[in-house]
C-alpha cells in the first residue's frame, strides 16, 4: 500500500532510481526539483531535502513511496502566486512503471484534503494538452477546466 511521506536524505538511492527511470529533464513537479538542484550527489541530494524542508510554509512536498521504492512526488503550493498561476497549486507525478496502478488518485486525493486543513477552498491544476492521462485523473477529482486550452489545460477544483 502506497503512502505519502516527507522527502527524507534516508531514500537518496530509491529516489535517484527513480529519476533515472524518468529520464532527462524537468518533468517531475511534484518533487520540486530546480534545474540548479544536483540530488545525484550526496551533499546535493541533502541540500535539495534542506531547501525543500525550509520552504515548508508555502509548500507541502511529499514522496509516494511504497516501502523503499519511491512511485512518484505530489506538492502542494499553499498560495495563488505567479508561479502557482503558471505550475498550479498541485504538482505530481508517478514514474513510468507505477503508472497505471492508482497511484496518482491515491496521491492526490490526500493532498487536497490537506488543501482543505490549510483552508483553500479551490485549487489549481495544470497539465499539458497531450496529457490524457492526467486530465481524466483531474477531472475525476472535481477538476473543471478553465478554458479551452492551447498548450496546458487549466483545472479548478472546488475543496
Amino acid at each position: 500500500m502506497p503512502e505519502l511521506i516527507p522527502p527524507t536524505t534516508d531514500l537518496h538511492a530509491a529516489w535517484l532510481t527513480a529519476h533515472r527511470e524518468w529520464g532527462p529533464g524537468r518533468h517531475e513537479d511534484g518533487f520540486g526539483l530546480l534545474p540548479t538542484d544536483r540530488p545525484e550527489t550526496a551533499a546535493g541530494f541533502a541540500a535539495w531535502i534542506a531547501r525543500l524542508e525550509a520552504g515548508s510554509a508555502t509548500a507541502t512536498c511529499r514522496w509516494i513511496v511504497e516501502g523503499d521504492e519511491v512511485l512518484g512526488g505530489i506538492a502542494l503550493r499553499h498560495e495563488l502566486t505567479a508561479a502557482t498561476a503558471a505550475l498550479g497549486h498541485i504538482g505530481y507525478g508517478v514514474k513510468p512503471s507505477a503508472r497505471g496502478r492508482g497511484i496518482g488518485s491515491f496521491a492526490l486525493s490526500r493532498m487536497l484534503e490537506h488543501a482543505r486543513t490549510l483552508g483553500l477552498d479551490r485549487v489549481l491544476l495544470v497539465c499539458l494538452v497531450g496529457n490524457t492521462a492526467s486530465a481524466r485523473l483531474i477531472e475525476r477529482h472535481g477538476g473543471l477546466l478553465e478554458s479551452e486550452p492551447d498548450v496546458v489545460r487549466r483545472y479548478w477544483i472546488t475543496l
